[in-house]
């Protein structure tokens, strides 16, 4: 089955341009113009992990192309306003360090400047950790790690002093605040002054566990743990992922592998096994089993987690093209002026389920990848 989504990578790259990608069904959905953002992200890290694994050089050529058309010579960024101080704005940065090393456009370098002087200057909670957008005051949601925080290591490596203790401590403080022992998940969001509407008025943190901000947490730490060297800050992550993957894992849907859209309430009416989410558990689990900080065991899963989604939501259309479903669409918290997001269980499920999204592709493509280096150690 795996030989097709190489056609499926050519179908959504073929039908896409920089200023309408295929993918970015929100975009497409608002009606918004062309502007910089983490769900293009999500999509050409994926397509230049791919390129690398695979050897085809037009998808590394896709990606540097999409990323020219919304980058000046000056390193200024199309769509793109430092005033937010959005955290999501801050992921598809992350491919500019790969550009930069293959190309050596110095604009690409300019960009990743502009992009970290955002995180300079970005709100903080009284714990320290980021605002997660300054929409959300004192507000830490777990995909903001994601956002943020592998760009962050890589710039600090690449670019900075090679000190990773304010990411650590951060990190720290999402398990302390976020991590549930009885149930072995990850809150999505927490509220560090306890007056969302959303927050729990003693511990500030929403009320269900959304797959898909677990995941982007798990995605994370793999992907962090992969670029820091061993030592300290390395073995700090390696504990935390430990304990989330342990915690995920357990909830695994014993026939596909994959993991519910609320992931304590399997079987509840109206959840579903979700394809986004499934992925992002799937890729952390074999990158961290490939990387040797997690049991071999992970590996495994993780496959059959990659296979569940294949054989449940990649179907052949009527034309003959294939496409990802199961994908949520979207999922937040607020603001205040938006209480239907508040994070209840009839409120996950309620959001739209759509084929093709990058936030669904993008992990899916990086699962792939994993799963092409499993099989070329055979």
């Amino acid at each position: 089955m795996y030989e097709n989504i190489d056609k499926y990578i050519e179908r959504l790259l073929t039908a896409s341009t920089p200023d309408k990608p295929l993918w970015n069904i929100e975009s497409i959905r608002q009606g918004k113009p062309p502007h910089w953002n983490y769900i293009d992200g999500c999509m050409i890290t994926a397509l230049l992990a791919v390129s690398e694994i695979t050897g085809r050089s037009e998808y590394a050529d896709f990606a540097e192309s999409f990323i020219d058309y919304y980058i000046d010579d000056d390193g200024n960024i199309r769509g793109y306003s430092q005033e937010n101080y959005n955290l999501d704005d801050i992921n598809e940065g992350r491919v500019l360090f790969d550009l930069y090393r293959m190309t050596g456009k110095e604009k690409y370098k300019k960009a990743i400047f502009l992009l970290n002087e955002q995180l300079q200057k970005q709100p903080r909670t009284e714990t320290g950790n980021f605002w997660h957008k300054k929409i959300y005051p004192h507000q830490v949601w777990l995909d903001g790690i994601y956002m943020a925080q592998v760009f962050a290591t890589r710039f600090s490596d690449e670019f900075g002093s090679g000190d990773h203790s304010d990411m650590i401590s951060q990190i720290q403080n999402v398990r302390k605040y976020m991590f549930s022992e009885a149930k072995g998940l990850m809150y999505h969001g927490f509220d560090c002054s306890r007056k969302a509407f959303w927050a729990d008025k003693d511990t500030g943190c929403s009320q269900s566990f959304w797959l898909r901000a677990i995941g982007w947490f798990t995605v994370a730490l793999a992907d962090m743990i992969g670029y820091l060297e061993d030592g300290k800050d390395r073995d700090t992550l390696i504990g935390i992922f430990r304990e989330v993957i342990d915690g995920i894992s357990k909830y695994a849907d014993e026939k596909t592998g994959m993991y519910y859209q609320v992931v304590d309430c399997g079987g509840r009416e109206g959840n579903y096994l979700e394809t986004s989410g499934s992925s992002m558990i799937a890729y952390a689990m074999m990158k961290g089993a490939r990387l040797g900080v997690i049991d071999e065991s992970f590996a495994k899963l993780g496959k059959k987690t990659f296979d569940g989604i294949c054989g449940r939501y990649l179907s052949t259309s009527a034309d003959g093209s294939l496409d990802l479903g199961g994908i949520c669409l979207v999922a937040g918290l607020g603001p205040e002026n938006n209480r239907r997001r508040d994070g209840t269980y009839g409120y996950y499920i309620s959001e739209p389920i759509v084929e093709n999204d990058a936030k669904g592709v993008a992990p899916f493509l990086l699962c792939y990848t994993e799963v092409m280096r499993m099989m070329l150690k055979r």
